[in-house]
C-alpha cells in the first residue's frame, strides 16, 4: 500500500502543473475564456483517464510481486494465448478463476486485471462500445434451451460471429456431481471452431449461475468470442441473479406441458427484455399461438426494465429453423437501442457495482466460518438447533456475538 501510495503521489505532480498550466492560458488575449475551459475541461479529464489506468497498472504490478517467477510466467502464457485466441487457453484460464484454492485464486485476479486491461483498451478503440453482446437465456427445463442455442449458434457463426455459450448445470444435492452434458446436447455447434461451449456446475449457488459466471464472461471477451449467451437452470426468482450480469435477459417457454402464465413466477418474466415461445411447429403451433397471445396481454400489466424497450413475445422453432434469424434481427434492435440510450452501458457499470457485494458478501462469510472463535462453536451449535433444543435466531445471535468480541 505504501508503495501505490508513494507512486501516487508521483503521478499526481503533473496534475498540479497541468493546471498552472491552463490557468496561465488567460493571459492570453487570443483565447475565449469559454474556449479556454473546454480545453482545460478536455486536458483534465485525459489526464484522469491516464492516471486511473497507471495506478490499475501499478496495483496490477504490486499483485505480481507476490507470484513466484514460475507463476508469472505461466499468466503471461495463458494471456498472451488468450488475447490471441487459443481456445486451449481460453480454457485453461476459465479453469483458473473458477478454482476455490486460495493461491489460484490469488493468480486469477492477476490475470483478470491484465485481460481487462486489454478489454479497456480494445473498448477505447471500439470508440467506448462494448466488444461483445451479452445475453442470458432461461426456461424450464424441456424448453428446448439447449436445442435453440444450436440453432441458433450456428446461424451467428456461419455469419462470422464468434459464439462463447456458457452452460451452467445443477449440482447433486447428495453427491455434488453435475452431468455437465451441453456438449452432446449442441453436438454440431461443438464442433465449430468459431463457438465455444463451456459447461459449469453450480456447487449449490442459488441462481443457477457460478460465482466465476461473470468472471468467465469477461475472459470469453478476451479471447475475441463478440456473443455470450449465458444458459441458466430452471425458473424462479433466483434466476435474478443472471439478469444481473448480461445485456439482454431472454425467456424461452415451451407451448405445452402445464406452462402459462400462472406456471411461471411474475418475477422472472419482470426482468425478461425478450419472451420466446418454442417448439411452434406441427402439433405443438396452435398452442404455442395461444401462449404467445397470454403473453402479450400479461406483458402489458407488468413493470417495463427499461425506458426505451418494450419487451415482445415471439414465436420460434429450433427443429426447422422458423423464427430465428427474426429473433436476432430483435435482438440487434434492442442492442442498438439500449446503446443509443445509454442504456446499456449503465446498466452494465451498475452490474460490476452489484457483482463486487454478492462477492464479498460470499467472501465474508467464508471468513465468518472459518474465524477461530466461530468455528469451534458452529457444529455446537448446529446440533442443538437440530435437536431443538435452541432457536436458530438465539444460536445466530450467539455466533455473531462471539464473532464480534475477537474481531
Amino acid at each position: 500500500m505504501q508503495g501505490i501510495a508513494h507512486h501516487s503521489l508521483r503521478f499526481a505532480h503533473p496534475l498540479s502543473c497541468h493546471f498552472r498550466r491552463n490557468i496561465m492560458l488567460f493571459a492570453r488575449p487570443v483565447q475565449s475564456c469559454s474556449a479556454l475551459f473546454e480545453n482545460c475541461i478536455w486536458k483534465t479529464n485525459s489526464f484522469i483517464t491516464s492516471f486511473r489506468s497507471r495506478l490499475c497498472v501499478l496495483a496490477m504490478a504490486q499483485d505480481a510481486e507476490v507470484l513466484t517467477d514460475k507463476e508469472q510466467r505461466l499468466l503471461k502464457n495463458l494471456y498472451t494465448g488468450l488475447i490471441e485466441g487459443q481456445r486451449s487457453c481460453l480454457a485453461e484460464a476459465i479453469t483458473l478463476v473458477e478454482s476455490t484454492h486460495q493461491r489460484k485464486r490469488r493468480m486469477a485476479q492477476v490475470l483478470l486485471q491484465m485481460v481487462l486491461s486489454h478489454h479497456r483498451k480494445q473498448e477505447q478503440l471500439n470508440h467506448g462500445k462494448p466488444l461483445a453482446f451479452r445475453v442470458g437465456l432461461s426456461g424450464p427445463p424441456g424448453a428446448g434451451k439447449s436445442t435453440f442455442i444450436e440453432c441458433f449458434g450456428k446461424m451467428l457463426t456461419e455469419e462470422g460471429h464468434k459464439v462463447a455459450v456458457l452452460a451452467v448445470d445443477p449440482s447433486s444435492c447428495t453427491s455434488g456431481g453435475s452431468l455437465l452434458g451441453d456438449k452432446t446436447r449442441m453436438a454440431e455447434l461443438s464442433r465449430d471452431m468459431n463457438a465455444y461451449i463451456r459447461p459449469s456446475p453450480t456447487r449449490g449457488t442459488l441462481g443457477g449461475v457460478t460465482r466465476t459466471t461473470n468472471e468467465a464472461i469477461l475472459l470469453t471477451e478476451g479471447g475475441g468470442y463478440n456473443i455470450v449467451l449465458v444458459e441458466t437452470v430452471g425458473v424462479g426468482q433466483s434466476e435474478f441473479a443472471v439478469a444481473d450480469m448480461v445485456d439482454m435477459f431472454i425467456l424461452l417457454l415451451p407451448p405445452a406441458g402445464g406452462v402459462s402464465c400462472r406456471g411461471i413466477k411474475r418475477g422472472i418474466v419482470e426482468m425478461a427484455d425478450l419472451v420466446v415461445v418454442t417448439k411452434a411447429d406441427g402439433d405443438l403451433l396452435i398452442p404455442a399461438r395461444r401462449i404467445q397471445t397470454e403473453y402479450v396481454s400479461a406483458l402489458k400489466l407488468l413493470r417495463k426494465r427499461s425506458s426505451t424497450w418494450k419487451p415482445q413475445v415471439m414465436r420460434i422453432s429450433a427443429k426447422n429453423g422458423e423464427g430465428i434469424s427474426d429473433l436476432w434481427g430483435k435482438m440487434v434492435q434492442f442492442q442498438s437501442s439500449m446503446l443509443t440510450s445509454g442504456e446499456l452501458i449503465a446498466r452494465r457499470r451498475s452490474q460490476q457495482r452489484v457483482w463486487m457485494w454478492n462477492l464479498i458478501q460470499e467472501n465474508v462469510l467464508l471468513h465468518f466460518k472459518n474465524h477461530p472463535a466461530v468455528k469451534n462453536q458452529i457444529p455446537i451449535l448446529e446440533e442443538k438447533v437440530r435437536i431443538g433444543m435452541l432457536s436458530p435466531g438465539l444460536a445466530a445471535d450467539t455466533l455473531l456475538k462471539s464473532f464480534s468480541d475477537r474481531s
